[in-house]
Protein backbone atom coordinates (compact mmCIF):
# COMPACT_ATOMS: atom_id res chain seq x y z
CA UNK A 1 0.00 0.00 0.00
CA UNK A 2 2.61 2.36 0.64
CA UNK A 3 4.27 2.11 -2.98
CA UNK A 4 1.03 2.97 -4.34
CA UNK A 5 0.56 5.83 -2.17
CA UNK A 6 4.27 6.99 -3.16
CA UNK A 7 3.62 5.96 -6.70
CA UNK A 8 -0.03 7.91 -6.50
CA UNK A 9 1.93 11.32 -5.73
CA UNK A 10 4.55 10.85 -8.37
CA UNK A 11 1.97 9.80 -10.70
CA UNK A 12 -0.53 13.49 -9.61
CA UNK A 13 0.85 16.48 -10.92
CA UNK A 14 -0.48 17.78 -13.91
CA UNK A 15 -3.39 15.34 -13.80
CA UNK A 16 -4.93 16.36 -10.88
CA UNK A 17 -7.68 18.56 -13.43
CA UNK A 18 -8.05 15.39 -16.06
CA UNK A 19 -12.09 13.63 -15.75
CA UNK A 20 -10.59 10.65 -14.71
CA UNK A 21 -7.62 11.03 -13.00
CA UNK A 22 -9.76 13.48 -10.21
CA UNK A 23 -12.47 10.45 -10.24
CA UNK A 24 -10.08 8.00 -9.24
CA UNK A 25 -8.79 10.17 -6.42
CA UNK A 26 -12.28 11.29 -5.06
CA UNK A 27 -11.92 7.53 -3.64
CA UNK A 28 -8.40 7.07 -3.27
CA UNK A 29 -8.07 4.88 -0.45
CA UNK A 30 -10.79 2.69 -1.70
CA UNK A 31 -9.37 2.73 -5.27
CA UNK A 32 -5.99 1.95 -3.80
CA UNK A 33 -7.04 -0.58 -1.64
CA UNK A 34 -9.30 -2.75 -3.87
CA UNK A 35 -6.43 -2.48 -6.23
CA UNK A 36 -4.20 -3.84 -3.32
CA UNK A 37 -6.22 -6.82 -2.74
CA UNK A 38 -6.41 -8.05 -6.26
CA UNK A 39 -2.74 -7.68 -6.16
CA UNK A 40 -2.24 -9.97 -3.44
CA UNK A 41 -4.51 -12.16 -4.44
CA UNK A 42 -3.70 -12.40 -7.97
CA UNK A 43 -7.01 -11.58 -9.61
CA UNK A 44 -5.77 -8.40 -11.19
CA UNK A 45 -6.30 -7.76 -14.79
CA UNK A 46 -4.71 -5.50 -16.92
CA UNK A 47 -8.01 -2.93 -18.02
CA UNK A 48 -8.08 -1.60 -21.60
CA UNK A 49 -6.67 0.63 -23.60
CA UNK A 50 -7.54 4.11 -25.53
CA UNK A 51 -6.19 3.84 -28.66
CA UNK A 52 -5.06 7.87 -30.52
CA UNK A 53 -2.89 9.13 -32.79
CA UNK A 54 -0.49 11.61 -32.17
CA UNK A 55 2.54 13.17 -35.69
CA UNK A 56 5.77 12.99 -33.57
CA UNK A 57 6.62 14.47 -36.28
CA UNK A 58 5.81 11.07 -38.07
CA UNK A 59 2.55 8.95 -36.97
CA UNK A 60 2.74 7.57 -33.99
CA UNK A 61 -0.15 4.99 -32.33
CA UNK A 62 -0.89 5.97 -28.77
CA UNK A 63 -2.31 3.16 -26.42
CA UNK A 64 -3.46 5.11 -22.82
CA UNK A 65 -4.20 2.90 -20.58
CA UNK A 66 -6.58 3.74 -17.32
CA UNK A 67 -5.66 5.40 -14.75
CA UNK A 68 -5.72 2.49 -12.01
CA UNK A 69 -3.23 0.60 -14.64
CA UNK A 70 -0.93 4.03 -14.95
CA UNK A 71 -1.03 4.18 -11.35
CA UNK A 72 0.41 0.46 -11.20
CA UNK A 73 2.94 1.16 -13.75
CA UNK A 74 4.42 3.57 -11.67
CA UNK A 75 3.99 1.56 -8.74
CA UNK A 76 6.43 -1.32 -10.77
CA UNK A 77 8.99 0.89 -12.43
CA UNK A 78 9.31 2.61 -8.80
CA UNK A 79 10.91 -0.53 -7.82
CA UNK A 80 11.98 -2.35 -10.45
CA UNK A 81 13.88 0.10 -12.64
CA UNK A 82 16.53 0.97 -9.74
CA UNK A 83 17.20 -2.80 -9.73
CA UNK A 84 17.29 -3.43 -13.45
CA UNK A 85 19.29 0.10 -14.38
CA UNK A 86 22.61 -0.99 -12.57
CA UNK A 87 22.50 -4.00 -14.86
CA UNK A 88 22.67 -1.78 -18.15
CA UNK A 89 25.31 -0.75 -19.81
CA UNK A 90 27.09 2.77 -19.42
CA UNK A 91 26.27 4.12 -22.79
CA UNK A 92 22.49 3.12 -23.34
CA UNK A 93 20.63 6.55 -22.72
CA UNK A 94 17.41 6.32 -23.74
CA UNK A 95 14.61 6.76 -20.63
CA UNK A 96 17.57 6.67 -17.64
CA UNK A 97 17.71 8.98 -14.86
CA UNK A 98 21.04 11.54 -15.28
CA UNK A 99 21.46 10.05 -19.16
CA UNK A 100 19.47 10.94 -22.49
CA UNK A 101 19.78 12.75 -26.00
CA UNK A 102 22.16 15.08 -24.50
CA UNK A 103 24.37 12.87 -22.69
CA UNK A 104 24.15 10.73 -26.08
CA UNK A 105 25.22 13.26 -28.53
CA UNK A 106 28.31 14.48 -26.02
CA UNK A 107 29.61 10.86 -25.71
CA UNK A 108 29.13 10.82 -29.40
CA UNK A 109 30.99 13.77 -30.04
CA UNK A 110 33.74 12.67 -27.33
CA UNK A 111 34.64 8.88 -29.39
CA UNK A 112 34.63 10.88 -32.37
CA UNK A 113 37.06 12.83 -31.31
CA UNK A 114 39.16 10.00 -29.74
CA UNK A 115 38.83 7.90 -32.95
CA UNK A 116 39.82 10.63 -35.06
CA UNK A 117 42.64 11.46 -32.62
CA UNK A 118 41.57 15.70 -32.22
CA UNK A 119 40.57 15.11 -36.43
CA UNK A 120 43.41 13.86 -37.38
CA UNK A 121 42.11 10.39 -38.27
CA UNK A 122 39.40 9.09 -40.81
CA UNK A 123 35.99 8.05 -38.48
CA UNK A 124 33.70 5.88 -40.19
CA UNK A 125 30.38 5.66 -38.11
CA UNK A 126 28.28 2.23 -38.76
CA UNK A 127 24.23 3.99 -37.96
CA UNK A 128 21.20 1.50 -37.33
CA UNK A 129 17.54 1.83 -36.21
CA UNK A 130 15.24 -0.77 -35.51
CA UNK A 131 12.54 -1.01 -37.71
CA UNK A 132 8.97 -0.73 -35.60
CA UNK A 133 10.94 -1.20 -32.48
CA UNK A 134 7.82 -1.20 -29.74
CA UNK A 135 5.50 -3.14 -32.62
CA UNK A 136 7.86 -5.67 -32.66
CA UNK A 137 9.02 -6.61 -28.98
CA UNK A 138 8.44 -10.63 -28.65
CA UNK A 139 6.53 -11.27 -25.53
CA UNK A 140 7.53 -14.84 -24.87
CA UNK A 141 11.60 -13.70 -25.47
CA UNK A 142 11.08 -10.40 -23.43
CA UNK A 143 9.59 -13.23 -20.48
CA UNK A 144 12.32 -15.32 -21.23
CA UNK A 145 15.22 -12.14 -20.09
CA UNK A 146 12.95 -10.96 -17.42
CA UNK A 147 13.12 -14.53 -15.67
CA UNK A 148 16.85 -14.53 -15.59
CA UNK A 149 16.51 -11.54 -13.44
CA UNK A 150 13.84 -12.26 -11.30
CA UNK A 151 13.01 -15.28 -9.35
CA UNK A 152 9.89 -13.79 -7.39
CA UNK A 153 7.32 -15.65 -9.14
CA UNK A 154 4.47 -13.00 -7.83
CA UNK A 155 6.56 -10.04 -9.80
CA UNK A 156 7.13 -12.06 -12.70
CA UNK A 157 3.29 -13.00 -12.62
CA UNK A 158 2.33 -9.18 -12.51
CA UNK A 159 4.70 -8.26 -15.65
CA UNK A 160 3.37 -11.10 -17.57
CA UNK A 161 0.23 -9.07 -16.72
CA UNK A 162 1.21 -6.19 -18.11
CA UNK A 163 3.25 -7.42 -21.26
CA UNK A 164 0.23 -9.53 -22.31
CA UNK A 165 -2.25 -6.55 -21.55
CA UNK A 166 -1.35 -5.71 -25.15
CA UNK A 167 -0.47 -6.95 -29.15
CA UNK A 168 -0.36 -5.99 -32.32
CA UNK A 169 -3.26 -6.63 -34.24
CA UNK A 170 -2.99 -9.61 -36.13
CA UNK A 171 0.38 -10.72 -34.80
CA UNK A 172 -0.47 -12.05 -31.64
CA UNK A 173 2.10 -12.04 -28.69
CA UNK A 174 3.81 -8.89 -30.04
CA UNK A 175 4.74 -5.47 -29.33
CA UNK A 176 4.50 -3.35 -26.59
CA UNK A 177 1.78 -0.15 -25.71
CA UNK A 178 3.87 3.43 -26.37
CA UNK A 179 1.83 4.81 -23.64
CA UNK A 180 2.86 2.66 -20.96
CA UNK A 181 5.28 3.89 -18.42
CA UNK A 182 6.22 0.32 -17.87
CA UNK A 183 7.13 0.09 -21.99
CA UNK A 184 10.27 2.19 -21.73
CA UNK A 185 11.59 0.39 -18.90
CA UNK A 186 10.58 -3.30 -20.53
CA UNK A 187 12.50 -2.34 -23.93
CA UNK A 188 15.67 -1.37 -22.34
CA UNK A 189 15.61 -4.81 -20.39
CA UNK A 190 14.99 -6.27 -24.17
CA UNK A 191 17.76 -4.30 -25.75
CA UNK A 192 20.31 -4.68 -23.16
CA UNK A 193 20.55 -8.32 -24.34
CA UNK A 194 21.94 -6.88 -27.32
CA UNK A 195 23.83 -4.07 -25.56
CA UNK A 196 25.62 -7.22 -23.69
CA UNK A 197 26.92 -8.96 -26.98
CA UNK A 198 28.04 -5.67 -28.69
CA UNK A 199 30.23 -5.08 -25.55
CA UNK A 200 31.15 -8.62 -24.15
CA UNK A 201 30.90 -10.62 -26.60
CA UNK A 202 31.68 -8.71 -29.92
CA UNK A 203 34.31 -6.61 -27.67
CA UNK A 204 32.88 -3.31 -29.19
CA UNK A 205 34.40 0.05 -27.62
CA UNK A 206 32.88 2.63 -28.86
CA UNK A 207 28.92 1.98 -28.54
CA UNK A 208 26.29 3.92 -28.39
CA UNK A 209 22.32 3.78 -28.03
CA UNK A 210 19.31 5.52 -27.66
CA UNK A 211 16.27 3.58 -27.69
CA UNK A 212 15.99 2.24 -31.35
CA UNK A 213 18.54 3.68 -33.07
CA UNK A 214 22.49 2.73 -32.16
CA UNK A 215 25.73 3.47 -33.58
CA UNK A 216 29.52 2.55 -33.95
CA UNK A 217 32.76 3.79 -34.80
CA UNK A 218 35.90 3.09 -35.87
CA UNK A 219 38.68 4.31 -38.15
CA UNK A 220 38.48 0.94 -39.99
CA UNK A 221 35.79 0.54 -42.81
CA UNK A 222 36.26 -2.96 -43.65
CA UNK A 223 35.54 -3.60 -40.06
CA UNK A 224 32.33 -2.03 -39.66
CA UNK A 225 30.99 -3.88 -42.95
CA UNK A 226 32.35 -6.68 -41.28
CA UNK A 227 30.25 -5.97 -38.14
CA UNK A 228 26.71 -5.27 -39.81
CA UNK A 229 25.69 -8.96 -40.56
CA UNK A 230 26.54 -10.08 -37.28
CA UNK A 231 24.48 -7.58 -35.70
CA UNK A 232 21.78 -7.92 -38.06
CA UNK A 233 21.62 -12.17 -37.87
CA UNK A 234 21.96 -11.42 -33.73
CA UNK A 235 18.33 -9.26 -33.80
CA UNK A 236 16.84 -11.41 -36.00
CA UNK A 237 17.71 -14.68 -34.25
CA UNK A 238 18.28 -13.77 -30.90
CA UNK A 239 15.50 -10.48 -30.62
CA UNK A 240 13.17 -11.39 -33.62
CA UNK A 241 14.15 -7.80 -34.57
CA UNK A 242 14.86 -6.36 -37.80
CA UNK A 243 16.83 -2.89 -38.92
CA UNK A 244 15.31 -0.83 -41.08
CA UNK A 245 16.44 -0.57 -44.74
CA UNK A 246 16.46 2.19 -45.42
CA UNK A 247 18.02 3.90 -42.32
CA UNK A 248 21.57 2.25 -42.06
CA UNK A 249 24.16 3.41 -43.19
CA UNK A 250 28.47 3.30 -43.00
CA UNK A 251 29.35 7.23 -43.22
CA UNK A 252 32.65 9.05 -42.35
CA UNK A 253 31.48 11.70 -39.30
CA UNK A 254 33.28 14.38 -41.72
CA UNK A 255 30.35 13.73 -43.73
CA UNK A 256 27.69 14.39 -41.24
CA UNK A 257 25.82 11.41 -39.37
CA UNK A 258 22.14 12.18 -38.52
CA UNK A 259 21.67 11.06 -34.92
CA UNK A 260 18.95 12.10 -32.14
CA UNK A 261 17.69 14.99 -34.68
CA UNK A 262 20.81 16.82 -35.45
CA UNK A 263 23.06 15.81 -38.31
CA UNK A 264 27.04 16.00 -36.68
CA UNK A 265 29.89 17.12 -38.19
CA UNK A 266 33.66 17.33 -36.41
CA UNK A 267 33.12 20.65 -35.13
CA UNK A 268 29.22 21.64 -35.63
CA UNK A 269 25.92 20.57 -35.67
CA UNK A 270 22.95 21.42 -37.79
CA UNK A 271 19.11 21.03 -37.43
CA UNK A 272 18.12 17.50 -39.78
CA UNK A 273 16.22 19.30 -42.71
CA UNK A 274 12.81 17.67 -41.94
CA UNK A 275 12.71 19.06 -38.26
CA UNK A 276 14.24 22.51 -39.23
CA UNK A 277 11.14 22.44 -42.19
CA UNK A 278 8.62 21.44 -39.51
CA UNK A 279 9.43 24.35 -37.09
CA UNK A 280 9.39 27.00 -40.03
CA UNK A 281 6.36 25.14 -41.31
CA UNK A 282 4.72 25.85 -37.30
CA UNK A 283 6.38 29.35 -36.96
CA UNK A 284 4.56 30.39 -39.84
CA UNK A 285 1.47 28.93 -39.84
CA UNK A 286 0.76 30.15 -36.61
CA UNK A 287 3.47 32.82 -35.59
CA UNK A 288 1.87 33.84 -32.13
CA UNK A 289 -0.24 30.98 -30.95
CA UNK A 290 2.87 28.76 -30.53
CA UNK A 291 2.50 27.53 -26.57
CA UNK A 292 5.35 28.51 -24.40
CA UNK A 293 6.08 25.36 -23.81
CA UNK A 294 6.37 24.68 -27.87
CA UNK A 295 8.85 27.51 -27.68
CA UNK A 296 11.09 26.35 -24.69
CA UNK A 297 11.10 22.96 -26.61
CA UNK A 298 11.88 24.04 -29.79
CA UNK A 299 14.60 26.88 -28.16
CA UNK A 300 16.11 24.12 -25.65
CA UNK A 301 16.70 21.69 -29.47
CA UNK A 302 18.14 24.12 -31.16
CA UNK A 303 20.78 25.39 -28.52
CA UNK A 304 22.83 21.88 -29.76
CA UNK A 305 23.17 22.96 -32.89
CA UNK A 306 24.27 25.30 -35.02
CA UNK A 307 20.80 27.60 -35.80
CA UNK A 308 21.51 30.92 -34.85
CA UNK A 309 18.33 32.14 -37.72
CA UNK A 310 15.99 29.28 -36.66
CA UNK A 311 16.36 30.69 -32.75
CA UNK A 312 16.05 34.36 -33.77
CA UNK A 313 12.51 33.91 -35.54
CA UNK A 314 11.28 31.23 -32.70
CA UNK A 315 12.54 34.08 -29.85
CA UNK A 316 10.28 36.68 -31.90
CA UNK A 317 6.75 34.72 -31.32
CA UNK A 318 7.27 34.87 -27.85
Amino acid sequence: MNNLLQAWQEFLPGKKDKPDVAEFGANLFANLYLLHEELKSKTYLHGPYKHFRINDPKPRDIHKPIVRDRLLHHAMVRVLYPYFDKKFIFDSYSSRVGKGTHCAMKRFRNFAKTISQNDTRTVWVLKCDIKKFFASIDHAILKEILAKHVSDLDTLWLLGNVIDSFTIEGKPGTGLPLGNLTSQLLVNIYMNQFDQFAKHKLKIKHYIRYADDFVFLSRDRKYLEQLFPVVFKHLDDRLKLSTHPTKCSIKTFASGIDFLGLVHFPNHRVLRTSTKQRMLRNINLVPKALSEASVISYLEMLSWGNAWKVKMLISQTR
